[in-house]
C-alpha cells in the first residue's frame, strides 16, 4: 500500500516521501537533507533514491546533502548537465524508457517547463498499484491509465491570477511565464477529465501559488469534479 508524506511543497521548497511499505523513495530535493532527516525522525537510511525533475532550486537545492548521505539520484541528462554536479550517485535516466528502483518501476515522461529537460515520473509498485507524479509543467500530453495514486502541481487559478494583477498584487509580465510554465487549476482539471480516474484512491494537490492559489478552493472544485479525495499538503 502506497503512503505519501509531504515534506515540503511551494516555491521554496519542494520534497516528498513515498513508500510501498518495501522502498522509500524522495521525490524532489529542495530543502536541507537535514530537514529531511528530521521530519522522518532521522529514519532516512534506508532510502533507496530520489527522483528530481528538474534544475530549479526549490527542486534540488539540498542535492549534494543527499549525494552524500549515499543515496543515489535519478534524473534526465538535461537536469544532469544543467545542474552540474559531477558525482557517480546522479543516475541520468531516459525519457520513456522504464527502469527499476527497489520495488518499484518507474516511467520517466517529458513535461513542459522552462528548464532543460523536465521529467514527470510514474511509479508502479509489485501490488500493481500506480502513482503519477508531475509537477512545473502547463500541460501534460500523456493518459495514465489504471492511476491509483496523483500526485499533481496544481499552482494557480487563472482567475485569480487575473484579480492580482489588476489589483496591482501581481505583475503584468508573471502571466505569461506561469502559462508556459506551471499547471493551472483549469489545466489540471481538464488533464483528470481526459483520464481514467475510476481507479484513483487519492489526489494530492501540490505547489500550490502563495498569491494565486485557493487551497479551499482548489480541493473543493477537485473533489466536485472527481468525486476523489483529495489532499492539499
Amino acid at each position: 500500500m502506497i503512503e505519501i508524506k509531504t515534506l515540503a511543497t511551494g516555491s521554496k521548497g519542494n520534497c516528498y516521501y513515498v513508500t510501498d511499505g518495501y522502498s522509500p523513495i524522495l521525490l524532489e530535493c529542495g530543502i536541507r537533507f537535514r530537514d529531511v532527516q528530521k521530519r522522518l525522525n532521522f529514519k532516512t537510511s534506508n532510502l533507496v533514491g530520489c527522483l528530481v525533475t528538474h534544475e530549479h532550486k526549490d527542486h534540488c537545492g539540498g542535492l549534494n546533502d543527499v549525494l552524500k548521505a549515499g543515496i543515489n539520484c535519478y534524473m534526465s541528462p538535461g537536469t544532469a548537465t544543467a545542474i552540474g554536479i559531477n558525482h557517480h550517485r546522479i543516475k541520468k535516466v531516459a525519457v520513456k524508457k522504464q527502469f527499476t528502483l527497489g520495488t518499484w518501476t518507474i516511467l520517466p515522461f517529458d513535461v513542459q517547463h522552462d528548464v532543460s529537460e523536465p521529467f514527470g515520473f510514474l511509479l508502479q509498485n509489485q501490488s500493481g498499484e500506480k502513482l503519477l507524479f508531475i509537477t512545473d509543467t502547463y500541460y501534460v500530453k500523456y493518459k495514465f491509465p489504471s492511476i491509483t495514486h496523483i500526485m499533481v502541481e496544481c499552482n494557480y487559478s487563472r482567475e485569480i491570477l487575473v484579480q492580482n494583477i489588476v489589483n496591482g498584487r501581481v505583475p503584468k509580465v508573471m502571466k505569461k511565464r506561469l502559462e508556459r510554465s506551471h499547471f493551472s487549476l483549469e489545466n489540471v482539471k481538464e488533464f483528470l477529465k481526459a483520464n481514467d480516474l475510476s481507479k484513483v484512491q487519492e489526489i494530492w494537490l501540490l505547489h500550490l501559488s502563495d498569491n494565486n492559489s485557493n487551497e479551499e478552493q482548489f480541493k473543493r472544485e477537485i473533489q466536485e469534479l472527481t468525486g476523489k479525495l483529495v489532499f492539499v499538503p
